[in-house]
């Protein structure tokens, strides 16, 4: 493998520096100090400092010409939408664990009703539909909880198991909504979902952005 091919591997499997080669806002001499190890492991021999350096010159002009794609959706990746939910976030107890048993019973996923549990080391955060919200406010106390967030939106990306080890794909999902100026107000993922909490005002814009990375 040549010095061109192993570094093009590097980057295309790296988003974030792509992204900075192609806007120029990376030093080439600092990357290819931080490359060279990885390349000469790929090739099998020494390379010069300068010849990394110059395939990342001719990387950058490649890619401001042509960019790397670098998200490859089947036709089996799907794209849903919800709306009219909230985010209650409480302390997390055995009494508050407790009472999350109860409304997963409550909820009917039937009828189409929405849920997601988060838990974290001293904080629980549940994402649900509106209607659940008196519920809610009523079984936590005041001082249990510590936020809660209204008109919210989903937009949860199915995805090919296979697809789970693309490097970059959170990266590349984030990057897409936040160049459109979408705040993205919680992330839950699964192994093959991911879910974007947005403000109900942007779930069109987000949606239609998502849309065209799922061809």
């Amino acid at each position: 493998m040549s010095i061109t091919r192993s570094v093009e591997k590097i980057i295309r499997n790296k988003p974030f520096l792509q992204e900075a080669l192609v806007k120029g806002i990376i030093n080439y001499g600092g990357l290819a100090d931080e490359l060279i190890s990885d390349i000469e492991k790929e090739i099998g021999k020494k390379v010069q400092h300068a010849a990394v350096m110059m395939a990342l010159r001719r990387l950058s002009e490649k890619l401001e010409k042509k960019p790397m794609t670098l998200l490859k959706f089947s036709e089996n990746t799907s794209l849903i939408a919800r709306d009219s939910l909230v985010e209650v976030t409480v302390e997390k107890s055995k009494k508050t664990l407790d009472k999350i048993k109860e409304l997963f019973n409550k909820v009917d996923y039937a009828k189409g009703d929405f849920l997601t549990v988060t838990q974290g080391m001293y904080e629980i955060t549940i994402i649900t539909n509106k209607n659940n919200l008196k519920w809610l406010l009523k079984n936590f106390k005041k001082e249990e909880i510590v936020a809660v967030l209204k008109n919210l939106s989903a937009l949860t990306l199915t995805i090919p198991l296979e697809f789970t080890e693309t490097q970059g794909f959170f990266y590349q999902v984030t990057k897409a909504l936040s160049w459109e100026g979408i705040n993205i107000k919680e992330i839950v993922s699964t192994t093959r979902e991911l879910t974007c909490l947005v403000n109900s005002e942007d779930i069109s814009r987000a949606f239609d952005t998502l849309k065209k990375l799922v061809r």
